[in-house]
């Protein structure tokens, strides 16, 4: 499988893409959401070949990509122009804090050479998304968060999500994979119209192999007081055009918030998928790639 050393971690990373006898077609980039991985944006790369080259990778921590390694390990991972020690302590100093993801993605475009792209990210891989576009607006022509908005700070709230977050990522026995309509189970929550069971089943298996410190540490730095005060500035200050994709449905990051996170800046376009929650781009292809060609002026088919 094909990995990039990003930031001293080994991430993996892959091209969906097909020859094409015109000039070179623009990159789009797909980032995931919180336990996932680039497994699930394929089918949605699948569709946009015509007009894309589409780069997928999984973030630090999740689905194929490393989690922090040892100290020993870091030690083995030296760059040329750093001694052992230096890059030891580059790597231990890696934080999960979504700023440091968005870091991890501008090394990995300047790794690949890539100048300027277009992105596409999900859930908390479209918070990340946001902090890359301001941080480095150069590096992108235009972008689509899939299921994101702002939030309000709740302690209870936020204290019991803590909780029984860190109880799901401490309980993921790897057998839990293997009993019968599990994967149904996990989904129910996150998808209002079925998909296809390889995919939940997929869903599940990043679920269970995703590093523990960045599965906990992401939902400490993600869902936080911080986060709550950081994004309304963040979406204010964007300059980027930016396609915010909401389903209607959605539990998670409920449509409101999405809602108002687009109205704190007019470079924000909202677009509502209706019948559907977590998932658009899965739960309702056709609509959400209509959608996307709408906001890029590109043609789109669903394969």
């Amino acid at each position: 499988m094909p990995y990039i050393n990003v930031r001293g971690i080994e991430h993996y990373y892959e091209w969906v893409k097909k020859p094409s006898n015109s000039s070179a077609k623009p990159v789009m980039v797909f980032m995931h959401g919180w336990a996932g991985s680039a497994r699930y944006w394929q089918s949605t790369a699948n569709a946009l070949l015509d007009q894309f080259d589409c780069l997928l990778y999984d973030l630090r921590g999740f689905g194929r990509s490393r989690g922090k390694p040892t100290i020993a390990e870091a030690s083995e991972s030296v760059a040329e122009s750093q001694s052992p020690e230096a890059a030891a302590a580059a790597i231990e100093e890696l934080t999960y804090e979504l700023e440091e993801y968005a870091d991890d993605l501008a090394a990995l475009l300047d790794k690949l050479q890539l100048q300027r792209v277009y992105i596409n990210a999900h859930s908390m891989g479209a918070s990340i998304a946001v902090l890359f576009f301001n941080r480095y607006p150069q590096k992108v022509e235009r972008g689509i968060l899939t299921c994101s908005g702002v939030f309000e700070y709740d302690e209870k709230a936020f204290a019991a999500f803590h909780k029984f977050g860190g109880y799901v990522v401490k309980f993921r026995p790897n057998w839990l994979g293997k009993i019968p309509f599990v994967d149904q189970m996990f989904m129910a929550r996150f998808l209002h119209r079925p998909i296809p069971k390889a995919e939940r089943q997929a869903f599940l298996q990043d679920f269970l192999e995703a590093d523990y410190d960045a599965a906990i540490g992401t939902i400490f730095t993600s869902v936080s007081k911080a986060q709550s005060e950081v994004m309304p500035q963040e979406f204010a200050k964007l300059i980027v055009p930016t396609l915010l994709v909401a389903g209607e449905y959605d539990q998670i990051i409920p449509a409101k918030m999405g809602r108002q996170a687009a109205a704190m800046n007019n470079k924000v376009e909202f677009a509502l998928i209706p019948n559907t929650a977590h998932f658009p781009m899965l739960e309702d292809a056709p609509t959400y790639l209509r959608r996307v060609g709408e906001f890029l002026q590109i043609p789109t088919a669903v394969n």
